[in-house]
């Protein structure tokens, strides 16, 4: 049987996607890169925005379109978020929830034979230690732990990942133990929320981060978005855990608004002090950490000073990277209740906060030139050259270099999303 996956979104539909092709291909299964030499087409939804929605349904309809003989399977969020308009789309798929994927191969054949099967809910079965197949061999995707302890009011995603359930510490670590000693050189830790890991077991990220990083050999780990409100009382750990060598120095920690009216109108548990003490203590003690957070323009209570607090707050921290996204109603969530903001005011702001995010980053990026960064090479770049992570995460493009090698490399320019370097001699 030939199996063609299509995945949309996040880190962790990448790991549920690698899940997959490794159980499929332990099955007798064939991976091929088109859908048109496929058997099955899984198609692996992400639902956390409504462009994406829309990308999802329309690539939905055009593999029926184009492929109408090939057996379709849905699989990822949208199947748990949105059964309806799924059902609408494509009447004749199968589905897999996302808590469902160890049985893809078993679903896959039952397919093969004519079935419409629909396997959906929760279930406590654990991802860690299951085959994968890597989109990049050395790249190694770890779930630490899947859905979370929150319930911020304008997420759909929590339906679709439920609650928190963290992966034993023993079985992650075992993971990356064998990612290692198969050439892997990035493991990436990720999870909805990464700093929510242990919370339902008693145990902690920092604890966590600890374990990977004593592993032998020569590799970096990357941890995933952490929630702010889940580092409070493990700060000072996660800190230290972070100083470790092999932790790259980047901090994933979503603020969402500017505004402490509107992080509660969120339901986000924190207040912007809160965040603004944890991005101190992290500068404080590791300089070079690059900072990445998350921006929901336009939520539906936030006013003009709402939003003139956020552009002070981007201002004040100045973050490495900013994610901006323009704030749609999304199924099932609380402020779906509430009146959208117009379009014109909507695009007035987000083109304010993406100017100041450019100027940001440009000058950020501006101020490592002439410097000497550590540098490991994972890939070549789409546009020429070959793509290096610094030890701070920074995106480096370098003319010439040996995929899967760490180098010295001399920052000669800067762009506002990357570095260029040339070998340190």
């Amino acid at each position: 049987m030939k199996i063609y996956i299509d995945t949309f979104g996040c880190t962790f539909n990448q790991a549920d996607s690698q899940i997959m092709a490794g159980l499929l291909t332990n099955n007798d299964g064939t991976l091929t890169d088109s859908p048109a030499d496929a058997d099955v087409i899984i198609m692996n939804t992400c639902y956390v925005k409504h462009p994406t929605e829309q990308k999802v349904i329309n690539n939905i309809q055009k593999m029926k379109k184009q492929f109408p003989e090939k057996k379709l399977i849905i699989t990822g969020c949208m199947v748990e978020i949105d059964p309806a308009k799924l059902e609408s789309a494509a009447p004749d798929a199968s589905w897999i929830g996302p808590h469902r994927i160890q049985s893809t191969s078993s679903i896959v054949r039952s397919v093969l034979e004519g079935e419409i099967v629909r396997s959906t809910g929760y279930s406590n079965e654990s991802k860690v230690c299951l085959p994968k197949i890597r989109s990049n061999p050395l790249i190694h995707i770890i779930q630490i732990c899947e859905g979370c302890d929150g319930a911020c009011t304008y997420c759909c995603t929590r339906f679709a990942r439920g609650p928190l359930q963290s992966y034993p510490s023993i079985m992650i670590k075992k993971e990356a133990e064998q990612a290692v000693a198969e050439g892997c050189l990035e493991i990436q830790l990720t999870a909805q929320d990464s700093a929510a890991y242990g919370k339902d077991t008693g145990k902690s990220l920092s604890s966590l981060m600890n374990k990977i990083a004593d592993i032998d050999g020569e590799f970096r780990i990357r941890v995933g978005m952490m929630h702010p409100k889940s580092m409070i009382g493990d700060v000072e750990g996660i800190i230290n855990a972070f100083k470790r060598d092999k932790l790259y120095k980047f901090l994933h920690i979503p603020i969402q608004s500017g505004s402490n009216k509107v992080l509660n109108e969120m339901n986000r548990c924190h207040t912007v002090e809160e965040f603004k003490t944890i991005i101190s203590r992290f500068k404080e003690e590791i300089p070079d950490i690059s900072i990445s957070t998350d921006i929901i323009v336009g939520y539906p209570t936030e006013d003009e000073e709402a939003f003139s607090d956020t552009l002070e707050l981007i201002s004040e921290i100045k973050p490495d990277l900013l994610h901006i996204s323009k704030y749609m109603h999304r199924p099932g969530t609380n402020s779906s209740d509430l009146e959208e903001i117009g379009h014109e005011t909507m695009k007035k702001r987000s083109k304010a906060l993406t100017n100041l995010k450019l100027a940001i980053s440009l000058e950020k990026n501006l101020e490592l030139v002439g410097t000497k960064q550590h540098v490991l090479v994972t890939g070549k770049g789409s546009k020429g050259g070959y793509v290096g992570r610094t030890d701070s995460y920074k995106t480096v493009i370098i003319e010439s270099a040996e995929i899967g090698t760490f180098f010295d490399v001399i920052i000669t320019d800067a762009k506002s999303t990357y570095l260029m370097g040339a070998i340190y001699q």
